[in-house]
């Protein structure tokens, strides 16, 4: 059996006192449980997703599948593989009164959310922002609307769970795009939106900090079926600038999200955990 411990508070001489800090577990891995927790993560159906959906559920928590199409089957196999309990959602984060029912609801079903992870995204080829494949501008504005406006309509309804329950863990998907140009292919919107999602995340954890930590993980290039539409000579190229020599793949990211839903990033808010091979270090 575990017994809790809390740092006691520093005083000096009577003329400092720091207020004590959250009850944590002594043993590490106890830190690190998700035990009972609702989780929930958006863009769930595939890639970077799932795997933080499987991996929380494996961690122990209690688990919300979400995707712009009811990913039922993702949601049946993290259960299987885990024995966790799973439900799954279909919505457009885009769309903020949807958002809001969908939050709502799963409220509803699981009782709470603990942890909240805004990963849903999407990324459009063009050629450029003036080029005729974005000539009226829908790309662009589509890759906003999901990307920023989804992650501002997720935190806006979840936000609202959490300060009525006095706590929560709110992550963004951000992207190493976010901090970079990417070079030879053109990633304006993309770059642009995720910029927005990571500042926004620092602004959040300002605004939020008396019942919530908000924090964004940056994956660099991930192997995850989402650049599968690209030349491989032209993805050999993005290759030979990762000091790692290679992608990554998409577990190597949920240490990351695991630590900033877990007890083990207590203090940890407005932070941005980049985790890109080293490239953006060049």
């Amino acid at each position: 059996m575990t017994i809790p411990t809390v740092e006691t508070p520093n005083t000096f001489e009577g003329r400092f006192v720091n207020p004590p800090g959250p009850v944590l577990a002594p043993n590490v891995l106890d830190l690190f449980s998700l035990k009972n927790k609702v989780c929930v993560v958006t863009g769930a159906g595939r890639g970077i997703g799932y795997h933080i959906a499987e991996a929380y559920a494996q961690a122990g928590g209690r688990i919300a599948i979400w995707d712009y199409e009811e990913p039922t089957k993702a949601a049946a196999k993290i259960t299987e593989n885990t024995g966790a309990e799973t439900k799954s959602y279909g919505c457009d984060v885009g769309d903020q009164q949807k958002v809001k029912e969908t939050v709502d609801q799963i409220v509803k079903d699981f009782g709470t959310i603990d942890v909240f992870v805004a990963n849903a995204g999407i990324h459009i080829v063009t050629d450029g922002v003036i080029d005729t494949l974005d000539e009226d501008g829908s790309r662009w504005s589509k890759v906003m609307n999901v990307n920023l406006n989804g992650v501002y309509n997720c935190s806006k309804a979840v936000g609202r769970v959490f300060k009525e329950r006095g706590s929560g863990s709110l992550i963004f998907t951000g992207s190493m795009s976010g901090h970079i140009v990417n070079i030879p292919i053109h990633h304006a919107a993309y770059n642009t939106s995720k910029a927005g999602v990571i500042h926004f995340a620092k602004c959040l954890a300002m605004e939020f900090k008396d019942f919530a930590r908000v924090n964004t993980v940056s994956p660099g290039y991930i192997d995850s079926g989402i650049n599968n539409h690209v030349d491989p000579a032209l993805r050999e190229t993005w290759q030979k600038e990762i000091p790692l020599g290679r992608e990554g793949y998409p577990r190597e990211l949920i240490g990351a999200y695991l630590y900033f839903a877990s007890d083990a990033s207590t203090y940890a808010t407005g932070s941005d955990l980049i985790v890109d091979g080293g490239y953006t270090i060049h």
